[in-house]
């Protein structure tokens, strides 16, 4: 068998490992309005209020509450199990959700509406990491739980590519707030059908208990670097969400940014696939600052296009930078499993996607900001030098992840 068949083999398996089905398909339920979520809130308010700066700031307060809930939530659940932590976000979100959408409707100040925005965030459930951790104990280690996780960070990469492009659509219904609605819905739904079937009620603690102390997961360096990755690649993230719609809306078509998102999708997915059956750079240390760098100069192509409002090239350069997003998101959660300390996989993919969450949101801060005042292109170049400064510092770092004596940084 080819190494192409029996990595897809080893998907396959760990897909329709027994018990596997139903919280798999309700982690996609409840994953997929988390990108969703933030862009929602962003255009949704920038309808509202007429002002990109506003918007990114109010969109920023949603994922400044999220990146201290996912860790507060990940620690917790790694010393009870996920059921009861996840069952009463999913209550508490649903009313925060609401208080921020009547907030937004009846014209709330700035401060109320950040901190109404801050309050759904921080009691967002946590399913990234209560969604990856599950797979340890549904899938036996080896190739079948590398593709599991390769499997997770791949999904997870589509949602938060498929999320703000949904969101572009549904924000052009008669009533803007509809994507944040169905991005709620959504999560809640998926949650506590999650939550509630069978692997997930059974699940114990962590063997070997969380770490306890300020850091908690993230004592080791190695953890700590991966994080910082994870923060790069958010706030390129950010940067282009913004600069993709801004860019829509001059040439006088909303709905473009979604199609735009959507290709970008189909990039991340496609390539993500073919890449983690033949990795490289293979090491980890090494990967983590090449893709980054790569995937910052990408994305200060789109700015130098921007300007010409060459949408083609726009496109190409967009594809290109597509291409690398699952593979990077891909190394981070092979980070976590080689640097995380015992006991603590949850708090430490909530680390993860609170770096991400937390790049996302200044990226949208920097890019709204950039936008109001040097045109749509200059969102993608905000994105692409801080993504490059980032870059550099993972290589500064690439130390603390290299692989020692008895200790294996296993590919993709």
């Amino acid at each position: 068998m080819s190494s192409s068949s029996a990595a897809l083999a080893d998907y396959r398996a760990a897909l329709t490992s027994p018990g596997a089905l139903v919280p798999a398909l309700a982690s996609a339920l409840a994953r997929l309005p988390i990108a969703m979520t933030t862009l929602a809130v962003l255009l949704y308010v920038q309808r509202v209020t007429g002002s990109y700066a506003v918007a990114a700031v109010v969109s920023a307060g949603t994922l400044a509450g999220e990146s201290l809930g996912a860790v507060a939530q990940g620690r917790w659940m790694d010393r009870t199990g996920p059921t009861r932590p996840l069952l009463l976000a999913a209550g508490l979100y649903a009313l925060a959700g609401a208080g921020l959408v009547l907030a937004i409707e009846s014209g709330a100040a700035l401060p109320l509406l950040v901190g109404a925005a801050a309050l759904s965030g921080l009691v967002r459930p946590a399913m990234p990491g209560a969604s990856r951790s599950l797979w340890a104990r549904l899938v036996p280690a080896g190739p079948r739980r590398d593709a599991a996780y390769s499997y997770e960070a791949i999904s997870l990469e589509t949602f938060f590519i498929l999320g703000p492009a949904l969101a572009a659509f549904l924000v052009t219904a008669p009533w803007p707030g509809t994507a944040l609605v169905v991005a709620i819905a959504g999560m809640v739904i998926g949650t506590t059908i999650f939550a509630l079937s069978r692997p997930v009620r059974t699940q114990r603690p962590s063997a070997g208990g969380p770490s306890i102390g300020m850091l908690g997961a993230l004592r080791p360096p190695g953890m700590r670097t991966v994080t910082l990755a994870s923060l790069g690649f958010g706030l390129v993230i950010g940067s282009v969400e913004v600069g993709v719609n801004a860019v829509a809306t001059e040439q006088g078509s909303p709905t473009l940014g979604g199609v735009l998102l959507s290709a970008w999708s189909v990039a991340s997915v496609v390539a993500g696939v073919l890449y983690s059956l033949r990795p490289w750079p293979r090491p980890l240390h090494l990967r983590m600052p090449s893709l980054l760098a790569a995937f910052a100069a990408c994305v200060t192509a789109m700015a130098l296009v921007g300007p010409l409002a060459s949408l083609p090239v726009l496109v190409v350069a967009m594809l290109a930078a597509g291409a690398l997003i699952t593979p990077q998101v891909t190394a981070h959660s092979l980070g976590v499993e080689a640097t995380a300390p015992a006991g603590t996989s949850t708090e430490a993919f909530g680390w993860v996607v609170t770096a991400a969450v937390l790049g996302i949101s200044s990226g949208q801060v920097l890019a709204g900001l950039a936008v109001d005042t040097a045109g749509a292109a200059s969102s993608f170049l905000v994105g692409g030098v801080a993504g490059g400064i980032v870059a550099a510092a993972l290589w500064w770092r690439r130390g603390t992840l290299a692989p020692r004596p008895a200790e294996h940084l296993t590919a993709a």
